[in-house]
């Protein structure tokens, strides 16, 4: 099995859009984010930026965190909290939340182009299947879609009622809401737990856990605890023509090789590949600015 993907190997082409990284340094990132110019922490960017200071000062909005787990918006101008972008071939309704989060995910566009492309050669070679996937703290929807549109029977879980709101929004923006999508607001472990006591397999699983979470009815899910004894569950979830499997985080301390460990537990003795990198959101300058760690592991064709 293979190991780390390097930079070089990541598709730029999955990241095209109405999204663009402009810049990024001491700690922020400067986002072209559909019409508008924004400012957002990124506490990966230890480095020194490399635009014009006026390019920075140009912008409608900066979001700035104030202490523990909080922050707000910083108005230049006047714009809407949320409007739609086309990224990476989906359509995204973005929203400036009070938390500073957009909903879109570009560091993810790599995964969704890899997804596409193991669905759509599975499905080439077996038209008569479907092939079912099964998205674990899915939030806004990025993956679930990108899975629909090639092809895949979806089951979109989240314990949020307001991001599955979200998501199917942006399924309708993207033309795919007359697509099998089950869209779940539940608890992920207990949803997890009825689907193995029901019989359920899929063929796909995609798990981008929080480092810290609650079920719709407070059940407390911590990554260090709780992300080990879900993925020895979801090892029961994969059918026997097992297809691929996503694990994603942006927990500081969980690498792309904690990753691959716990990922290699859950496919041990299956063959296929198993590859592991961080997640990379590419600047126009030619950085690359990290955001999170990932694990995938796929089939032999």
């Amino acid at each position: 099995m293979s190991a780390f993907v390097e930079r070089s190997a990541v598709d730029r082409s999955a990241f095209e859009g109405e999204y663009r990284l402009l810049d990024s340094g001491e700690e922020q990132k400067l986002e072209q984010v559909g019409p508008y110019r924004l400012i957002r922490p990124a506490s990966g960017a230890v480095w020194h930026r490399r635009l014009d200071p006026k390019e920075w000062s140009q912008v409608d909005a900066i979001y700035r965190r104030r202490g523990q787990g909080g922050g707000s918006w910083e108005w230049k101008r006047e714009i809407p909290r949320k409007f739609p972008i086309l990224f990476s071939r989906l359509q995204f309704l973005v929203k400036l939340t009070d938390f500073g989060h957009l909903g879109l995910f570009p560091e993810q566009a790599a995964n969704w182009a890899w997804m596409r492309e193991r669905i759509r050669d599975r499905l080439q070679r077996t038209r008569w299947r479907n092939l079912f996937v099964l998205n674990l703290f899915a939030y806004t929807g990025g993956s679930t879609l990108a899975c629909s549109q090639a092809g895949a029977h979806l089951v979109h879980v989240d314990a949020a009622k307001g991001v599955v709101d979200w998501a199917r929004d942006n399924a309708e923006l993207s033309h795919l809401d007359e697509r099998p999508i089950r869209w779940l607001v539940d608890d992920v472990r207990k949803f997890v737990q009825r689907e193995i006591r029901r019989g359920n397999r899929y063929q796909g699983i995609i798990l981008d856990p929080p480092s810290f979470g609650r079920g719709p009815k407070g059940q407390v899910f911590k990554i260090e605890r709780h992300l080990l004894p879900l993925l020895e569950a979801c090892r029961d979830l994969l059918a026997e023509d097992a297809l691929f499997v996503l694990l994603s985080c942006h927990t500081p301390g969980f690498t792309p090789t904690t990753l691959y460990n716990e990922l290699s537990e859950v496919v041990e003795g299956r063959g296929g590949h198993l590859e592991c990198g961080e997640m990379l959101v590419p600047e126009e300058s030619g950085r690359w600015l990290p955001s999170g760690a990932y694990a995938r592991w796929w089939a032999d064709a």
